[in-house]
């Protein structure tokens, strides 16, 4: 089952929801009213933001023209963080090194036109009973042992990114719990890519009295999360919603629980969507400054005293608008 038909129906059930219960009428009023106000000027980003970038950058597409030409549209921005996509797991845990022939050329160009920019490793795989068993404990150890395969290659952290992983799930703390050692041994970033939280208490906690395979993380499950690795990035974007109004109360209200679910020691980024409309799921409503906006009103009058930022999804679809959006508003 692919996350389009876990993870992506979360939001737009919640909204279904919304529209005919009493209840869930307040949680859209509670979402629409935290669109409400004017970000304050304070509110912008410390120079601790994130890209994620495609596939095309360790499979041989991408030249050192291209290095160079990200390296210039970066160096006026906050980013310090690059995910690049260098899986996906193969079923069995396992990671082909024919996927990443240019890995080890990546992170040496990078490094050189971009020092102090750390270049994560971007890993994930589906865990469902069609694909990767990550329940298993030879698929977690495999899957382990194949992180320092990447390591080698000159990477400065590991990214995960799991999907579809339901609230509570004990698996993924498993493979977190086995993978920090070795990432701190090798002076690494465990880092992970968190699925949708709830906005406000207690949908999450519905959804597992209904049964349903819905993927939606409560604050405390996010916290359990957090803190094993050093780094997370909430994937704040895919959640089809239908204005503008309710997707930036989303950010704000999902933004402002993040930030008192994960401790102030660990690294939390927003992700936030560079991508056109398209379809159901990439509505309109759902673009770069309106996520900014909702971040900000979320932060009030200044930036947290911590490594807050936000990740841009993704290099390859990112247009010039999204990027003027980012640096006129936060960076």
């Amino acid at each position: 089952m692919r996350r389009v038909l876990i993870r992506w129906v979360v939001v737009p059930l919640l909204v279904v929801v919304g529209v005919a219960l009493p209840a869930g009428q307040a949680a859209l009023l509670y979402l629409v009213t935290g669109a409400v106000g004017t970000p304050s000027p304070a509110a912008r980003g410390t120079g601790h933001d994130a890209l994620w970038l495609g596939h095309a950058w360790v499979d041989g597409r991408r030249t050192q023209s291209d290095v160079n030409a990200l390296a210039d549209r970066l160096r006026s921005t906050g980013i310090r963080d690059l995910f690049v996509h260098t899986g996906p797991f193969s079923d069995d845990g396992s990671l082909d090194p024919g996927l990443r022939p240019r890995a080890r050329w990546l992170t040496d160009a990078l490094h050189a036109a971009l020092p102090g920019v750390r270049v994560q490793a971007w890993l994930g795989a589906h865990p469902t009973e069609e694909e990767l068993h990550l329940w298993e404990p030879e698929v977690r150890a495999r899957l382990v042992r194949s992180i320092t395969e990447v390591l080698d290659d000159g990477f400065d952290g590991i990214h995960y990114d799991f999907e579809p992983v339901e609230d509570g799930d004990p698996h993924l703390l498993a493979i977190l719990r086995g993978t920090r050692p070795v990432t701190r041994s090798r002076g690494a970033l465990l880092s992970i890519s968190a699925i949708h939280m709830e906005p406000l208490a207690g949908p999450a906690a519905f959804l597992r009295t209904l049964g349903l395979p819905l993927s939606l993380w409560s604050a405390g499950y996010l916290r359990e999360v957090a803190l094993l690795v050093d780094q997370v990035a909430l994937m704040s974007y895919d959640t089809a919603m239908p204005s503008e109004s309710l997707y930036c109360g989303y950010m704000h209200r999902s933004t402002a629980r993040a930030l008192d679910a994960v401790p102030p020691e660990v690294g939390l980024l927003i992700g936030v969507p560079a991508y056109p409309p398209s379809g159901v799921y990439h509505r309109a409503a759902e673009n770069m400054a309106t996520a900014i906006r909702g971040i900000r009103l979320a932060l009030g009058d200044r930036p947290p005293d911590r490594e807050f930022g936000i990740a841009i999804y993704v290099d390859f679809t990112a247009t010039d608008e999204d990027w003027s959006a980012y640096l006129r508003d936060w960076s």
